[in-house]
């Protein structure tokens, strides 16, 4: 896999690209136009995003670790099998997004507007959606364990298959969210209520 480290692109057009296997570390992209790219295997490594346009981008099994995305659209983008450990998110447009599978864990998102959303058997353990809108967003099979929700929205929510544990009723939203048996039971237990 080719490395390319501390490159700075800026205004560059990336429109319709594909890219392959290859190693973007620490590297700074400003004003970049991605809209429709795909990226196949790719490893984006601590790098920086500012004004990217991600719009109807696809991702699958590509990296995106500890990046930082600062006022991005990613309006209508979709990763597949990606990892997109300890990145953070700011400012950026993230709906309609799709995610399925791969690995999100510690990333923030706290404040983000995700109304709408998938999220589709992700783990994203320990990651911060504090305060973040979450409405009518579909999270199913996700492992949400250790995860930050408090002050999240997620009314209308589709929550079937996900963990739990660490969502406590009384700090979030949850107005007609759709949650299975198994946690009905967990969400009573964080209630303080017995079940017999």
């Amino acid at each position: 896999m080719e490395t390319i480290e501390g490159e700075s692109y800026s205004g560059d057009d990336w429109y319709g690209d594909e890219l392959g296997e290859r190693h973007y570390l620490r590297c700074t992209f400003h004003d970049v136009d991605m809209t429709e790219l795909v990226s196949r295997g790719t490893v984006f490594e601590e790098c920086v995003f500012g004004n990217v346009r991600f719009n109807a981008s696809r991702h699958s099994d590509s990296a995106f670790l500890r990046c930082s995305f600062l006022r991005c659209n990613l309006f209508e983008a979709e990763f597949a099998g990606c990892k997109l450990t300890g990145s953070s998110f700011e400012q950026s447009t993230l709906r309609p997004l799709r995610v399925t599978g791969g690995d999100w864990s510690f990333v923030n998102l706290a404040e983000a507007d995700l109304r709408g959303v998938t999220f589709q058997g992700v783990r994203m353990r320990e990651a911060d959606l504090s305060s973040a809108q979450l409405d009518g967003a579909t999270i199913t099979g996700v492992d949400l364990s250790g995860t930050h929700l408090t002050k999240a929205k997620l009314n209308r929510c589709d929550l079937r298959g996900s963990d739990l544990t660490t969502l406590h009723p009384a700090e979030v939203e949850l107005r007609d969210a759709v949650i299975d048996a198994m946690q009905a039971v967990v969400i009573a237990q964080a209630l303080g209520l017995r079940i017999g």
